[in-house]
């Protein structure tokens, strides 16, 4: 078997939270070397959800920070002196690709944006993820997952009917977007290898939700379109959403003519097999009197049961899963959707990256690193010595709480 996919390229990542981290955490995994450049203190994500149950257990790791650090090597560098800044300039030098998600203009004026570091580095591959982009309007303007949510409309459309909006419980424009990252990293290292040079590339939380609201978009350019929050259900088909169960809830899609009388079949005609559910139109005009319909068989019925019912009449369902039955699924295990980090005394699970390759294996599972802990092996393997790794850090280039009164 051939090595890393990413073998011998070197990642200097200056990004911070999620959607950086999340990008840079997929690199290590295809076997880049992810240098983590973390400020005085550390990633902020190092205390997200850190309460005083799980500081005692597991030394105060957080979830976050744990999902999303695996397979790399932790500086702990200031970059507002100068030494910090000499120092981010060396390691730029010599790597293949910069990651950042500061805002707009902060690397500028730390002397390490793409012009200053190009220049040192013409086969630099530079990578910006940003909240609104570097230009426009808002290009300066600071914002979250929520807030992209939020400004893309994603959250006009998610919930339930006539009521607030609800916000998707998981960071997925943040998480989305550190895909794009990646794709744009590994597109500008292929075109590297025919021209030589490398490049800047851009994403931002904003083309993230927008590409998220892809389709709600276009329908809207074409002709004003714009839904509303309909629960688990959706305006392109029906039925596609969740029914009741006697002890739960099951997704069902028959979102065809064919799948529909699939399903028909094996619910029973009984309530089902009247012309106002004939064909997809009558079906979606009817929307309230199907749900009601399919709602009244499968209420009397388990989870499992309608499982095997559908799965029998291949019709897609599935269960509503709580966190834990869906982490703990087998099917996840069977795919190599979950890897097991060590944290101190544990072995905690942790999600692995979503795709695989048949002939380059993924890298050796590391635990994210403690902050700084590489700080001083990583200099000297770019050169510094120790005498100079010493003055560094009495010159408070590694954060005051290391430096010498």
């Amino acid at each position: 078997m051939s090595g890393n996919v990413l073998e011998g390229i070197r990642v200097l990542d200056f990004s911070r939270v999620f959607a950086g981290p999340a990008a840079t955490q997929v690199l290590g995994d295809m076997g880049a070397q992810v240098l983590k450049v973390e400020p005085p203190g550390g990633d902020e994500a190092r205390y997200y959800g850190v309460t005083k149950a799980r500081l005692e257990r597991f030394g105060g790791v957080s979830p976050s920070f744990l999902a999303l650090n695996r397979n790399k090597r932790s500086l702990e560098i200031d970059l507002r002196t100068e030494e910090g800044k000499e120092i981010a300039r060396a390691l730029a030098r010599d790597v293949d690709v910069v990651v950042h998600n500061y805002r707009p203009g902060v690397m500028e004026r730390l002397g390490l944006g793409y012009d200053a570091l190009q220049a040192l580095n013409p086969r630099l591959i530079y990578a910006e993820f940003s909240a609104f982009g570097t230009t426009g309007p808002l290009a300066k303007a600071g914002a979250n997952d929520l807030a992209l949510q939020a400004h893309s409309g994603l959250i006009s459309i998610t919930g339930e009917e006539d009521r607030s909006p609800v916000r998707c419980g998981s960071a997925i424009v943040d998480l989305h977007g550190s895909l794009a990252i990646v794709s744009a990293i590994l597109g500008a290292l292929f075109h590297r290898v025919s021209t030589g040079v490398g490049q800047r590339v851009e994403s931002s939380l904003l083309l993230s939700s927008a590409h998220l609201m892809s389709y709600f978009y276009t329908e809207y350019w074409m002709d004003g379109a714009m839904h509303k929050p309909m629960g688990t259900a959706n305006h392109l088909s029906v039925p596609n959403q969740a029914f009741p169960g006697s002890d739960g809830e099951v997704v069902i899609i028959a979102s065809t003519n064919e799948m529909w009388q699939r399903l028909v079949a094996a619910l029973g005609p009984e309530g089902l097999d009247g012309p106002e559910f004939a064909d997809v139109f009558d079906r979606r005009s009817n929307r309230a009197a199907l749900v009601k319909a399919v709602s009244a068989i499968t209420s009397t019925k388990t989870c499992a049961e309608l499982l095997a019912i559908l799965e029998a009449a291949k019709v897609v369902a599935t269960k509503v899963n709580t966190i834990g039955e869906a982490a703990d699924h087998p099917q996840l295990a069977a795919v190599g959707g979950r890897v097991e980090l060590p944290v101190g005394e544990h072995r905690i699970g942790s999600v692995a990256t979503p795709f695989s390759f048949s002939n380059a294996p993924s890298a050796e599972v590391s635990s994210p690193p403690v902050l700084g802990a590489d700080t001083d092996e990583v200099l000297a393997e770019f050169g510094f010595s120790r005498e100079r790794i010493e003055a560094f850090r009495e010159a408070g280039a590694f954060g005051r709480s290391q430096a010498k009164n």
